[in-house]
């Protein structure tokens, strides 16, 4: 039975970990550092039990499915199951994140540099899409591309970044803001949600599992186990790099007060600490954190639809990298704006197909309780993607005051009532042959 050696089981975890890290994991946690001053560390554990704590538990999730997001929405039935499968590819793919991890790369690292404009963007996103067209060809080569040499370098980079943070401190923790003065926690937690990891761990599931095989493993335990390895790698990697972030964010106050976001918190330290050097620093940070990110999602949705669409891998990984040029030219603040609200819609019912994955033996009918509860949190989200798209003038005045709405949760204590309500149900009709007899 072929089983990975030590250092493939590694190089997979560093894949794994480079895969999540992008550009939005890097300026997420500078800017709550920043703003939750002395009550960080607070903030820092709301924010890694949803940006850590749900993305490893999403990969061990589909591990155990051999990886595809349709195999574990089975129990929404076939169709549902593979419209909410392409639509989250579709997302997180060539639509929204793929691309915007060129426009990200391209203004918080080149356009300090290179000035904004149309064909700095432009030929800027033809290179960057072309090294993700060349390295996506060749899925097979993916643990040696990534696990050995792009992720290595990305992690030299981080590690730079951290103990900078830690051994050269900018300055002292500022004053906190009002909202992280009442709700440290809360604001964390809220801030982790919305880096949409856990989206982005249903899409890498069947790139992890196939780099898994690649190195010749078939037993679905092995597989499994080597996952579960793997996003515990990565979980461990991206906990040390928000904490260290936050480290980061905290002691910058002097040098970054009334900053607006993490790029510019990040941009203000590593001048301040790197010096003329900093700007080139954080532009090869930036570019290496979403390329790696670019590559898994141009692997795994191209993986994804050669299975349901009548063209090769390689045909569209070509489709999809072209595609995504096209889009990312449109540039960030646009990409955001139609991004918000279709990702605030769908990320609440992939949450609970996860959550609920893992307690199937509970109940006598998994379609019973998770389509329905996942109808809930749908139905729910969109009401925070209307609220987050601004179109919210003609909803009623108590959908703005549901418990949670102003932290973009409304769809929590619904679908948890709905659960509790499916459950019952459950008990009473029984199993499901049962029922019909």
């Amino acid at each position: 039975m072929k089983v990975l050696k030590g250092q493939d089981v590694l190089a997979l975890g560093f894949m794994t970990f480079a895969l999540f890290v992008g550009a939005g994991n890097i300026i997420f946690p500078p800017i709550v550092g920043l703003q939750s001053g002395p009550h960080v560390w607070m903030a820092a554990l709301g924010f890694l039990i949803t940006a850590v704590g749900l993305p490893v538990i999403t990969v061990v999730a589909l591990a155990k499915v051999g990886g595809a997001m349709d195999t574990l929405s089975h129990p929404i039935g076939k169709v549902a199951g593979g419209l909410l499968a392409a639509v989250c590819y579709l997302s997180v793919g060539p639509l929204f994140a793929t691309p915007r991890t060129a426009t990200v790369s391209f203004e918080v690292g080149l356009a300090p540099l290179t000035g904004e404009g149309a064909l700095p963007l432009f030929l800027y996103s033809l290179v960057y899409f072309l090294i993700v067209l060349v390295i996506s060809l060749y899925p097979g080569k993916l643990l040696d591309t990534v696990g050995r040499f792009l992720a290595p370098l990305k992690i030299i980079a981080l590690a730079a970044l951290g103990i900078a943070a830690f051994m050269l401190p900018a300055g002292p923790i500022g004053v906190a803001e009002p909202a992280y003065q009442t709700a440290a926690f809360s604001q964390g937690f809220v801030n982790g949600y919305l880096t949409m990891d856990t989206l982005g761990a249903l899409v890498f599931g069947i790139v992890i599992v196939n780099a898994i095989r690649s190195r010749g493993v078939q037993s679905p335990r092995l597989i499994t186990r080597y996952a579960i390895i793997a996003g515990l790698i990565a979980g461990v990697g991206l906990a040390l790099v928000y904490i260290s972030l936050f480290r980061l964010g905290a002691g910058s106050h002097d040098i970054a007060a009334g900053a607006a976001n993490g790029a510019a918190v990040l941009h203000a330290y590593v001048q301040h600490t790197f010096g003329s050097l900093g700007s080139t620093f954080l532009a090869v940070l930036i570019a290496l954190a979403c390329l790696v990110t670019a590559v898994g999602l141009t692997c795994a949705c191209a993986e994804y639809f050669c299975r349901i669409l009548p063209l090769s891998y390689r045909s569209l990984v070509v489709i999809l990298a072209g595609f995504s040029l096209l889009v990312s030219n449109l540039g960030l603040t646009k990409l955001i704006q139609f991004s918000i609200p279709v990702l605030t819609a769908i990320y609440p019912p992939c949450i609970v197909l996860v959550a609920l994955s893992f307690c199937a033996s509970l109940w006598h009918s998994q379609t019973r309780i998770v389509a329905p509860v996942m109808v809930i949190s749908f139905v729910f989200g969109i009401i925070d993607a209307l609220k987050g798209a601004k179109l919210d003038a003609w909803m009623p005045a108590w959908m703005e005051h549901l418990p949670l709405a102003e932290q973009g949760l409304a769809w929590l204590i619904p679908s948890v009532v709905m659960l509790a309500l499916m459950v019952v149900i459950d008990r009473l009709l029984g199993k499901p042959q049962e029922a019909m007899a």
